[in-house]
């Protein structure tokens, strides 16, 4: 059974980024987690981030039909 919170190098893993990258992404509210503990260690709900996932591949499609792909001229 997969846990339902994960690790921020959990997540780092999953998306194939750094762990840097993904502590940014969290504490500018890019991508939903809960502080715990007393040292306030940071956990991301498996299923957030799989909305999350949702959400990008949905905003990448959008901008991949705002931004169509066009042919070089010949040269």
């Amino acid at each position: 059974m997969e846990p339902r919170f994960l690790l921020l190098t959990d997540v780092a893993a999953e998306l194939n980024v750094s762990d840097s990258q993904v502590y940014h992404m969290v504490r500018s509210g890019e991508l939903p987690a809960i502080k715990i503990g007393g040292r306030g260690q940071w956990r991301v709900e498996r299923t957030r981030l799989e909305e999350y996932i949702q959400h990008k591949y949905e905003e990448t499609a959008a901008w991949v039909r705002d931004n169509p792909l066009t042919e070089r001229e010949a040269e």
